[in-house]
């Protein structure tokens, strides 16, 4: 079996991202075969000029893409735009989640200052988030936490390529 081709296929198929896990289940091979796999196919794709598919990684899943070079080709053909926009709330809320995970609804209103539970439903619906537990509290709260869906939708490979977050000297004092 040629584990790269089968690799390439499966990506192929799937279509979203395809969980390394998931992987080494349907070929019954080990993760660390597998991941070394993948990470040559992804070398060999980035470095490969005239291929107009690459392989990324997103978290622990993988997929198949266009390159980004080729965007305003693939939107010609497609005649449509793309639209992955955010309201600005849910960028907010969002943007909470993202650099305070795990973190609760009402820890990301007190940052907000107003109510948020319509937007943390579209952001699940959307997949961007998701409930990774519980508090020990009354009540329970939900706690919140970024997806790999995320990650895909920001073009980042882990969590930690997150810009650094800034906070200016007047909301610095808002904060204490």
């Amino acid at each position: 079996m040629n584990i790269k081709s089968v690799l390439e296929s499966l990506l192929f198929a799937w279509g979203e991202p395809l969980n390394i896990n998931e992987i080494s289940r349907i070929l019954n091979i080990s993760l660390p075969s597998i991941k070394t796999h993948l990470e040559e196919m992804i070398v060999q794709c980035n470095e490969d000029a005239n291929r107009g598919l690459i392989v990324q990684k997103f978290g622990n899943s993988f997929q198949l893409t266009t390159k980004k070079d080729n965007f305003e080709f693939i939107q010609s053909l497609l005649q449509t735009t793309v639209n992955k926009s955010l309201s600005t709330a849910a960028m907010e809320s969002l943007s909470i989640i993202a650099y305070k995970q795990p973190v609760t609804k009402v820890e990301i209103e007190l940052i907000r200052g107003v109510k948020c539970s319509n937007v943390i439903k579209g952001l699940i619906d959307k997949g961007l988030i998701k409930e990774v537990g519980r508090l020990d509290k009354p009540g329970r709260p939900a706690i919140y936490a970024t997806t790999d869906e995320f990650l895909r939708h920001f073009g980042l490979n882990s969590i930690e390529e997150l810009p650094a977050l800034i906070i200016e000297p007047d909301e610095e004092k808002k904060a204490t």
